[in-house]
């Protein structure tokens, strides 16, 4: 996944699955999966989000000016990539 130009790094699928299956076993009711490029550390961390409103605390992949950057964001249910 995240192959080629438009990303800095790929991840297996297997990675990706066991960060959604992580959010989904969470006591917390998280919604979202967001995959966040960490400048420093040059790899994928995942976040969870309650709300869509929390989306907005991150800048997008290529643009933002900070240590991290937000690549994609997935519902945790149907598993769709949320468009930003």
């Amino acid at each position: 996944m995240f192959e080629g130009p438009d990303y800095p790094k790929s991840i297996t699928e297997e990675e990706f699955e066991s960060w959604l299956e992580e959010g989904r076993a969470s006591k917390i009711s998280y919604h979202f999966l967001l995959i966040v490029w960490n400048v420093y550390d040059e790899k994928y961390n995942p976040v969870y989000v309650e709300t869509r409103d929390e989306l907005a605390n991150y800048e997008l992949y290529p643009d933002a000016r900070g240590s991290e950057a937000l690549i994609a964001v997935y519902d945790l249910y149907s598993e769709s990539r949320v468009s930003l």
